[in-house]
């Protein structure tokens, strides 16, 4: 798949009513290896900013999920591959925040008003959200930093 394929997958599923963080992270299930249905089930908590508190950005969220599914770690004492995947992350977490002035989903949405529970998804919401924006830009983070 090329940049722009993650991009408009992305932002497919952001429109078809995924969150922000299902929408990115299910548009990487071929290079995860999950399955659609466990790729959005997974990062499904992440929206709103985790669980709909406005925090760290659902996108980004997904971001740092594939970096770990890609290029992660499991063993607990090997501080060199610790080290490599943060650097990396926090190069994506750079990007994402020089492209679009935070990582916070609450500061993303300046001036929106919000609330832990979930929005119905109209044409009012799409209209006043910038969040498919957000979920493109992440996806083409991921896929420029993987070359994927």
């Amino acid at each position: 798949r090329s940049v722009m394929d993650r991009e408009k997958k992305a932002g497919e599923l952001f429109l078809e009513g995924r969150n922000c963080s299902q929408a990115v992270f299910a548009a990487f299930c071929d290079a995860t290896g999950y399955s659609e249905s466990d790729a959005l089930k997974l990062a499904s908590a992440f929206g709103g900013g985790i669980g709909g508190s406005r925090e760290t950005c659902g996108a980004v969220s997904a971001m740092a999920m594939i970096a770990g599914v890609i290029a992660g770690y499991d063993s607990a004492n090997d501080m060199e591959e610790k080290k490599k995947l943060y650097a990396l992350v926090n190069g994506m977490l750079e990007e994402f925040r020089e492209k679009n002035g935070s990582t916070v989903c609450r500061e993303l949405l300046k001036g929106i008003k919000t609330s832990p529970v979930p929005s119905e998804r109209t044409d009012e919401y799409y209209r006043t959200r910038p969040c498919v924006r957000f979920v493109e830009s992440a996806a083409r983070i991921v896929s420029k930093t993987f070359e994927i």
